[in-house]
């Protein structure tokens, strides 16, 4: 059995795509002979807490915890937050709030802050590893990012001990769908790319989660990204309750921000139920996470907030069943120009839950790759309001009859454990290689 030491800032009971990559990767190493060791911060700031993700790590995973220095009570008494309020990723906003504030904060954020504001932990980790590993040795680590601190961790141990490494990109990093948004001055750009090169140079593998990601990536540092994607675990699939026809319900699961924000749906559904008081009573839209304030100010306009469940926050299994009896489930994608590379963590478990799927995005993306390929649902474009409109009939047409279901093909490749077995290859690749090397 390998040792792997797995560097990441999300960890349960924190929740979200971040946390589900590597609590599941870990949760099936051992099966292809990886133990592994995660390092995660003992106080980290994270948006949502799921306790029940805590049964998931196997009780061979050695979890170390070391505490963090993050600079969020000056971001919250900038935008007039209160403490103990969770700042959420993604640049989504609850509620309106002070903008001068919140864009002094931004600005200090991505210009003081680089590559993010977890970089106060890169120093003390890198200290506190190298020590660690004089007497716990391992063959290979891992870092997964954003946040990006994280690689500059891994990068450390690197130059250190020359530890064979996989720096795991979960989202991009300059091409990342906000970076626009993070007001750099010159020299903070500078800065992030100068960081981002010499992680993509310096890891003895690379990693990406999309096709479209990975070729981005492989244009700024002309090398091989090799992609694994995210996935489902068929463990939270076993027992969910059959699908039973009754309302037509849309469900989104996951934080949806203002860039996610499917404006054609609200408007198609609107002109649908307007004047059909039958289909609106039927008509119910689940939206289980975080949603940005946009995102129910246009469910106002469009009158539908009687037809809309807004719940903050459900445990991952509770989510999962209240997501298998939908009629279809939602996949609005960002409309930022890194779209194409976009497939959410979601993307997979809607997948396993062989309900249609509902995509918001450009036909030509990896997540609408997926989708056709599979046989999984249907795509309409970011502008396509008529398309929408067509596609919500024939699918309420469909529901009306019980003929609403998906013919899918084989979605195996994509399960936690095929994926899982991709990654120790991977691993069993650059430990070999520096075994090699060290002979």
């Amino acid at each position: 059995m390998k040792t792997v030491l797995i560097i990441t800032y999300y960890w349960p009971p924190g929740a979200g795509a971040g946390v589900f990559r590597w609590l599941k990767f870990c949760k099936y190493l051992s099966q292809f002979g990886w133990k592994p060791v995660v390092y995660t911060p003992s106080n980290p700031e994270t948006p949502v807490v799921d306790e029940s993700l805590i049964e998931d790590i196997p009780e061979t995973v050695e979890v170390i915890k070391r505490p963090i220095r993050e600079p969020y009570s000056l971001y919250k008494l900038l935008t007039g937050k209160k403490q103990s309020e969770k700042v959420q990723t993604g640049f989504l906003s609850e509620s309106t709030g002070p903008g001068a504030g919140e864009k002094v904060a931004t600005w200090i954020r991505g210009n003081l802050f680089v590559p993010d504001a977890r970089k106060f932990w890169v120093k003390p980790s890198v200290r506190f590893l190298s020590k660690w590993l004089e007497s716990n040795p391992v063959d290979a680590m891992v870092s997964t990012g954003p946040p990006h601190s994280m690689h500059l961790i891994a990068l450390g141990l690197k130059e250190q001990t020359g530890l064979p490494w996989l720096a795991d990109f979960r989202d991009p990093w300059t091409q990342i769908d906000f970076y626009d948004k993070l007001m750099l001055s010159k020299r903070a750009d500078r800065k992030q790319r100068m960081l981002e090169q010499k992680v993509l140079r310096s890891a003895d593998q690379l990693v990406a989660v999309s096709m479209h990601t990975a070729s981005g990536l492989e244009d700024i540092c002309n090398r091989q990204v090799t992609v694994v994607t995210n996935g489902y675990d068929p463990d939270d699939f076993t027992d969910l309750p059959a699908y039973k026809q009754n309302k037509f319900i849309l469900t989104h699961l996951g934080a949806m921000n203002a860039d996610r924000n499917p404006g054609i749906l609200w408007k198609a559904l609107s002109e649908l139920v307007q004047h059909n008081s039958a289909l609106r009573k039927q008509l119910v839209i689940n939206l289980i996470g975080k949603t940005d304030i946009s995102v129910k100010f246009d469910i106002e306009e469009n009158g539908l907030t009687e037809n809309t469940n807004f719940i903050s926050q459900l445990p991952h299994k509770m989510a999962l069943r209240k997501a298998s009896q939908s009629a279809m489930l939602l996949l609005p994608l960002n409309n930022t120009p890194n779209v194409l590379g976009i497939a959410p963590g979601k993307l997979y478990e809607y997948l396993a839950l062989k309900r249609p799927i509902l995509c918001f995005g450009p036909p030509e993306g990896d997540a609408a790759n997926i989708i056709l390929a599979t046989k999984s649902g249907y795509i309409v474009d970011f502008d396509d309001i008529e398309r929408c409109k067509q596609m919500l009939q024939d699918c309420m047409h469909k529901h009306k009859n019980n003929q609403l279901h998906v013919k899918q093909r084989d979605i195996s490749p994509f399960s936690r454990i095929a994926l899982t077995k991709e990654i120790a290859n991977i691993l069993d690749q650059i430990s070999d290689d520096g075994t090699q090397k060290a002979m």
